[in-house]
């Protein structure tokens, strides 16, 4: 490393900022905003067109006016740098800069529209109660999301969140003190293990503080977002993380295990063993947004098998000589796996077949072919033959 880059490196770990991420990287792209005579500011809330920013003077409440975007991916997110206005009052949002990652969802609109909840994010930490039954289809739904890329123009020049580009994905199995039984909990573990191949997966208990020093290691130094239905535990987990009761919580419904939405806002904080977390509000729906890289990632074992099959563009229903079909008949594949694969894929297609047209028709033509199948299948079961 040269001295000007030694140099540069020990003036991002001294600046104000540095505890939510300021590094050199964010240094070079702020560059041509200092000129300017604006300061740098990481978002830790957005609010009705309104937002708190941390700066190297404290916190300001700013207004997000000059940044209103027609496209609903760019508006000001909680983990965003930017650059604002050093006085005034309001102060006011003036740029943002670009997103190294993104973690965006479809909206329940039927336009095809994505969210972004988290920006500029190294870790996605999946949180799961134990307190239900494990739901591993949501599981690998969330998964698919955090493994995807989205486009980089929505994403303002960046490539959105990729676990091959370093964002890394983590399962947080919560509240892991209500069970008991160590067989049970090892084996509740191995079943999202054999889930989310690759990723890691950690059972935690925040009431007891079982398990804490492991994640607080795994994600400190960088920025994590918490994700999780309503009732998993993400806000007492967030709370031991950073060793006081900052975020509010409420008890679980007895009847259902699920919780109410306590945290209605995303909240950036930094965590005082270093890195930042990003706690996010209970999430009922999680669309998928541009996710056919996550879905091949997360179903890898399909993804290898489908490489053996007679056709290239084979869709693992009931043609002869696929592979997919024979690892399921053989119980290489577990059909509960499949389903799930099937289910996220036709998902994703119509989400994407909103905004392209040639895959809508592309979509067609495979639907008339299944269709025409369907119906000789039927006419050769009765024995008329085909027409």
């Amino acid at each position: 490393m040269s001295s000007s880059s030694l140099l540069e490196s020990a003036s991002s770990a001294s600046h104000p900022l540095a505890p939510y991420g300021w590094d050199a990287g964010w240094e070079a792209e702020f560059a041509p905003y200092a000129d300017q005579g604006l300061v740098p500011g990481r978002v830790v809330r957005v609010d009705r067109g309104l937002c708190d920013v941390v700066t190297p003077v404290g916190t300001v409440r700013a207004d997000t006016e000059f940044v209103v975007p027609r496209d609903p991916m760019k508006v000001v997110c909680t983990g965003d740098w930017v650059a604002v206005d050093p006085d005034g009052e309001p102060q006011y949002v003036r740029t943002l800069l670009p997103r190294r990652t993104a973690f965006v969802r479809s909206t329940s609109s039927k336009r095809s529209e994505g969210q972004v909840l988290a920006t500029n994010i190294d870790h996605v930490v999946i949180c799961v109660s134990l307190a239900v039954e494990l739901d591993l289809g949501r599981i690998e739904r969330f998964l698919a999301l955090a493994m995807s890329s989205s486009s980089g123009e929505a994403l303002l020049h960046k490539p959105a969140l990729s676990w091959e580009s370093g964002a890394q994905p983590v399962v947080v199995l919560t509240k892991a003190d209500l069970v008991p039984d160590p067989v049970t909990l090892s084996h509740l573990v191995q079943d999202v293990e054999t889930t989310a191949p690759g990723v890691p997966v950690l059972s935690v208990s925040a009431e007891q503080g079982e398990g804490l020093d492991v994640l607080g290691a795994l994600v400190g130094g960088g920025t994590a977002v918490l994700l999780g239905q309503s009732g998993a535990g993400k806000s007492t987990l967030a709370n031991a993380l950073l060793g006081e009761d900052v975020m509010d919580v409420q008890r679980i419904r007895d009847v259902d295990g699920k919780g109410r939405h306590t945290t209605t806002t995303r909240n950036l904080l930094a965590l005082p063993g270093g890195g930042v977390l990003i706690d996010t509000p209970g999430l009922r729906g999680v669309g998928l947004w541009d996710a056919s890289s996550g879905v091949g990632q997360v179903f890898a074992e399909i993804e290898e098998l489908a490489r053996g099959c007679r056709f290239q563009d084979c869709a693992h229903e009931r043609e002869p000589g696929c592979a997919v079909l024979g690892a399921l008949d053989s119980g290489e594949l577990p059909e509960r796996r499949l389903e799930s694969y099937r289910k996220l894929m036709r998902e994703n297609q119509r989400i994407v077949a909103k905004t392209d047209a040639r895959l809508r028709a592309e979509m067609r033509k495979e639907w008339k072919r299944r269709g025409a199948m369907g119906r000789a299948a039927m006419e050769a079961k009765r024995g008329g033959g085909p027409r």
